[in-house]
């Protein structure tokens, strides 16, 4: 198996970078999750290279209401969204787990971009999510059921199940990522996610 540091230096140094939209689907400022964004990054700044990441904020999208489509045309903070995720080569998900599934704010996001034509099609993703016991991972299982019926292509592994409450601590008081350990493990699905959509870019 490639060494990440190996992994990183397979990516032509020449090529333009892989744009990553990534989604958070938690609100909260104190998100554990949204703090994986933020180290994923950090990380596509300082170690893993071509690779670009912005964090699309989902907070400001209206629940989903086809009354608000008028002549055609959407709200303008959908159709801001809907042109980001067109944009992006490729998508990183950070997705808490309520009721054994993904939250209410990322499925708006998703039936959002997906109304015709779909935004999401043919286009590769990850997901990582932290959490108690499973590490968020039921809301993964669901979130990649869903990808399917969007044509989103997900990386299969590696996979992304943290447990933040486990010792020792996995975040700092400000929600940042500080084990190690995990941040190694998420320099590898950025290498993971950046290889995967090059090869269905070609």
């Amino acid at each position: 198996m490639l060494s990440v540091v190996n992994m990183a230096a397979a990516a032509s140094p020449a090529a333009p970078a892989v744009e990553v939209a990534a989604l958070s689907g938690s609100l909260s400022k104190s998100s554990l999750n949204t703090g994986l964004i933020r180290s994923a990054i950090k990380l596509s700044k300082e170690s893993v290279n071509g690779i670009q990441i912005e964090h699309v904020d989902i907070s400001q999208l209206p629940m989903l209401n086809t009354d608000l489509i008028v002549d055609g045309a959407y709200p303008p903070a959908v159709e801001s969204f809907r042109r980001t995720i067109v944009k992006a080569d490729s998508f990183l998900f950070a997705s808490p787990e309520h009721n054994y599934s993904i939250t209410a704010p990322l499925k708006n996001a998703m039936d959002w971009a997906s109304m015709a034509p779909n935004c999401w099609a043919d286009k590769a993703a990850a997901v990582v999510s932290v959490g108690g016991g499973f590490g968020g991972g039921r809301s993964q299982y669901h979130l990649r059921q869903i990808g399917v019926y969007l044509d989103l292509h997900f990386i299969n592994k590696p996979e992304f199940f943290l447990n933040a409450f486990q010792p020792p601590p996995k975040f700092d008081s400000h929600c940042n990522l500080i084990d190690v350990e995990a941040e190694e493990n998420l320099k590898v699905i950025l290498v993971a996610l950046r290889d995967f959509t090059l090869r269905l870019k070609n």
